[in-house]
């Protein structure tokens, strides 16, 4: 197909890119578990449900440090350099990239619509929505990318902030910290909204300088990535533990809730970048099954994302009884999924030039079918 519209072959694909989606795509289930089988406040009240047992707290607590937010600004950082790598391709091809991608957004949107309205947490109409900055901005340099992304985490965290300074924690924090069964205030929700936008946002530029320096491509010396990932975990994993500790040493008391959340705003960029260089390192070393198999869970990426919400609908908030699961069963249902997924992606792949659902937005992109069988 010379139009454009044919399959990636293998020898065009970039590994590492595929390497870091599959492990960041893992990676958010650890996040989105909790909303799928504990209130929602205990997303960011780690004292509100769910750490019954000392193991429950530890699990809550290490998740905050590692994994919460970063794993989504892992998974922003691919979606913006995957949007951005789309463009390049459709105008090396010859077609208009600035009308393809929004059609192509415009539907990743309508799927996230679809995805929303079963569960809130939806990520997909965010990127939609970033989308047309991404590609108004795209051809900037790396740094004016960098410094926007992280503008954006900036404003997030300024807004914390000052919303903390102007609540009543306790008639205003509501379902984000303290009562499901209460709205938050309309300035919580706010801040809310500004946090999960910037912090989405950010990344996604972020994930633009990277491509757009030959970072993310994984094509730098090893040492170039060691130092990377010193640099990100030496910044993110002090500030990520600050968050923390400011939040257990006032007993998750809401007059932290949300300034307690800043340090943690604020390691998402490091932490991520730090563990994209570490999957980097790995990606560069000798190919094993396990590089196969994440490989093919990041090129399934959007399947396997809508996946493991259905399977946390259905068995968190379906087999067991809403919000009855402790933190450590709710990790036990993750690491089934990911072997799960880790076991399924690659055969599909195997047989299928793409996943279930990439295939269709794929026809829908070009609005007529496209191959699919190998």
């Amino acid at each position: 197909m010379s139009n454009g519209a044919a399959p990636v072959g293998s020898d065009e694909r970039i590994t590492n890119l595929d390497t870091v989606r599959g492990v960041a795509t893992l990676g958010i289930l650890a996040m989105n578990a909790v909303s799928f089988g504990l209130p929602a406040p205990a997303y960011f009240n780690i004292d509100y449900a769910g750490s019954q047992t000392l193991l429950d707290r530890a699990v809550g607590i290490i998740g905050e440090i590692l994994i919460d937010q970063k794993a989504m600004g892992l998974f922003s950082l691919l979606f913006g350099a995957g949007i951005v790598l789309f463009a390049d391709r459709a105008e090396q091809h010859g077609r208009r990239p600035v009308l393809l991608s929004l059609w192509r957004n415009l539907l990743l949107f309508g799927i996230g619509l679809v995805h929303a309205a079963f569960w809130v947490g939806d990520v997909l109409t965010l990127y939609a929505l970033c989308s047309p900055i991404l590609l108004l901005l795209r051809k900037r340099s790396g740094r004016t990318l960098f410094i926007t992304g992280a503008a954006c985490l900036a404003v997030s965290a300024l807004w914390m902030t000052g919303t903390q300074m102007v609540i009543d924690p306790s008639a205003d924090l509501g379902d984000y910290w303290l009562n499901e069964r209460v709205a938050m205030s309309d300035p919580v929700g706010l801040a809310f909204i500004v946090d999960f936008g910037g912090r989405g946002l950010g990344m996604m530029l972020i994930g633009v300088a990277l491509f757009r320096t030959e970072i993310v491509q994984g094509t730098r010396p090893a040492a170039f990535y060691r130092r990377l990932a010193l640099g990100g975990l030496g910044i993110g994993l002090p500030l990520s533990i600050a968050g923390v500790v400011i939040h257990s040493s006032n007993n998750w008391n809401g007059d932290v809730a949300l300034i307690g959340a800043v340090p943690n705003i604020l390691a998402t960029a490091p932490l991520a970048i730090g563990y994209m260089a570490l999957i980097t390192l790995w990606n560069q070393g000798r190919t094993t099954w396990l590089h196969e198999r994440v490989r093919a869970v990041g090129r399934m990426a959007l399947t396997n994302y809508l996946t493991q919400t259905m399977l946390g609908l259905l068995v968190l908030d379906g087999v067991f009884e809403f919000g009855t699961l402790g933190r450590t069963q709710l990790l036990v249902f993750v690491v089934g999924v990911w072997t799960a997924q880790l076991a399924w992606s690659r055969p599909w792949l195997s047989r299928f030039c793409f996943g279930p659902v990439e295939w269709l937005w794929r026809v829908a992109t070009y609005r007529r079918l496209q191959p699919i069988r190998r």
